[in-house]
């Protein structure tokens, strides 16, 4: 067998995006999924490391922004097997910077962002970075050449794939951010993630070697966990006596959570102690922040390790327990709602909450109905991971000073201007949102019209348009929905969206009403599982009237619900 070597080396992004490298995403890469939740926090974390001090930018402690798995011979040309979402993220940075900075710092963001031509060398002019075919020239046009995202801005883009719509999203978010900062505070932030963000470039020359690599990063889990090194630390400042005891208590926690699970632990009950916003890794601020509130060991594990622990078994498997089974069947529900929430930021307040009031069922069902109303709006306008974090932290001082929760001016309540732009965001283009919102409010929904507590437990659950994004000409849809712009108007929204237990059928999207409702809304008995789907069955026609007065109805039903 062949040797294969295999290079590891350590680069600041200038390095990166050099004459060392022309990336290229192959084929069999998935699209580019980063959407602005990551692109904001990505964001967050260099201004933390940043910071506000004035010391020159080449003393600034490093961000790490982990590895890339390239196959790479001995040219620049490289294949990028993992880190793609990275490498184009960074790209949409750099191209932002580019837009707000001064001529001299642009050209040399430029140069990183496009490699001119080299007739000695051989080598054409090309962009350091090319995404899949498919996106290539839109990232081209829209982010990497000179003015690319000025043309952008105010544009209106209806027909870009997934990927695109992300890379848009991403480059229109972080010029926003940019343009509310100083701008020497941009220059100093492009400095910063040109020189002190460190990359780890691994590279060999085959893709089988490549794919091995990544499953090793990836897959395999040999880094111990944060939950490890802690238990290490803190068993072993208990006396000898007591630590076989104290190792079975917090092995049983672990056991009772599984490893996954109690690493989560471990990052909200950090969370819950955190007196700053601090930055650093989870492990840094647990020493900081925790130990430190609990005085040693015995008291980590007794008052917070074991009792979070319990909570949080009970939050995650919906598991609470009341003599009062019709309240604690309320709890439980809801409690299954706030799983299904695409961010675990709400977490420490439900441990806090549950752990001070387990035995008042009365207490927490009011508790968690408010914090699953706000979690959801959050959600479902998407307001990111900064400010998700500050509003939690507010919750937190109000429930250790246990003050009214319920008081309107309490930030576990949605204020009037949130309750009014949750509303809008409703009465929006539902199906365009991100996949996790839509899902959640559309199956809440059904949840709500089915009035039974239903559950969801179909392995499928997709959704599906009733007025089709492309109805064939001279159809009873286009006499419905007679000009481009009403059906523009209505085909996105909540009052056309329906949901199906079976994968989509693209043929079937076009499908005449009658056909649609007997063949590929109902099941074999004539009937859907979902209670938004059977309100489909029972129109006769699909007309702009009668959607409209459903697209009423059910944000009028999610008002109710969340009480807007």
């Amino acid at each position: 067998m062949a040797r294969v070597d295999i290079k590891g080396e350590q680069h600041p992004v200038s390095e990166v995006f050099s004459e060392r490298y022309a990336f290229v995403v192959p084929p069999y890469q998935r699209p580019y999924a980063w959407t602005t939740e990551h692109a904001s926090e990505l964001f967050d974390d260099l201004l933390g490391y940043l910071g506000d001090s004035s010391a020159s930018v080449d003393e600034l402690n490093p961000y790490f922004l982990g590895s890339i798995v390239l196959i790479k011979g001995d040219r620049p040309e490289a294949q990028i097997v993992d880190g793609q979402q990275r490498l184009i993220t960074l790209t949409i940075l750099l191209a932002a910077l580019r837009a707000v900075v001064p001529a001299e710092y642009a050209e040399s963001i430029t140069r990183r962002l496009y490699e001119p031509a080299d007739p000695l060398n051989n080598i054409p002019a090309r962009y350091r970075l090319r995404p899949k075919e498919r996106d290539a020239a839109f990232f081209q046009q829209f982010i990497q050449s000179e003015n690319a995202i000025q043309r952008m801005q105010g544009q209106l883009h209806t027909e870009l794939t997934e990927s695109q719509r992300n890379m848009y999203e991403n480059a229109s978010l972080y010029l926003r951010l940019l343009r509310e900062m100083p701008e020497e505070r941009r220059v100093r932030l492009a400095q910063f993630v040109a020189q002190r963000c460190l990359l780890v470039v691994v590279s060999t020359p085959d893709l089988s070697s490549a794919y091995r690599i990544f499953s090793v990063l990836n897959d395999r889990g040999l880094d111990l966990s944060y939950a490890d090194i802690l238990k290490a630390e803190v068993i072993g400042q208990l006396a000898e006596v007591e630590q076989n005891e104290y190792t079975l208590r917090w092995e049983q926690v672990e056991e009772s959570l599984g490893r996954e699970a109690f690493n989560d632990l471990i990052g909200h009950i950090r969370s819950i102690y955190r007196r700053t916003r601090r930055r650093g890794d989870i492990l840094d601020s647990f020493r900081q922040d925790v130990i430190p509130a609990l005085h040693n060991s015995r008291r980590l594990i007794d008052e917070a390790l074991v009792p979070y622990g319990s909570a949080f078994y009970v939050i995650l498997n919906a598991a609470y327990e009341h003599q009062d089974t019709t309240l604690a069947a309320k709890i439980n529900q809801t409690l299954r709602w706030l799983n299904r929430v695409d961010n675990a930021d709400w977490v420490p307040l439900a441990l806090m909450y549950l752990h001070r009031h387990h035995d008042q069922p009365e207490k927490l069902a009011r508790f968690f109905a408010d914090l699953e109303r706000l979690a959801a709006s959050l959600m479902i306008r998407r307001q990111y991971a900064n400010k998700r974090e500050q509003r939690y932290w507010r919750i937190q001082a109000i429930i250790r000073q246990g003050a009214d929760l319920a008081d309107p001016d309490s930030p576990l309540q949605l204020t009037p201007h949130e309750r009014e732009e949750t509303i809008q965001t409703l009465g929006g283009e539902v199906y365009l949102m991100a996949a996790s919102p839509r899902n959640y409010l559309l199956q809440r929904l059904d949840s709500a019209l089915a009035g039974s507590g239903a559950t969801y437990d179909q392995k499928v659950i997709t959704v599906e348009h009733v007025l089709p994004r492309n109805p064939p000409a001279k159809s009873e849809w286009t006499d419905w929905f007679p000009s481009p712009a009403l059906r523009a108007r209505w085909t996105q929204k909540l009052g056309n969206l329906a949901l199906l237990s079976r994968v989509k059928n693209m043929q079937a999207e076009n499908y005449s009403f009658a056909v649609k409702k007997k063949t590929y809304f109902a099941t074999k008995d004539g009937v859907s599982p979902f209670a938004l789907t059977t309100q489909v069955l029972r129109e006769q026609e699909w007309t702009p009237q009668v959607v409209e007065r459903r697209q009423r109805e059910l944000i009028g039903m999610l008002a109710q619900v969340w009480r807007l």
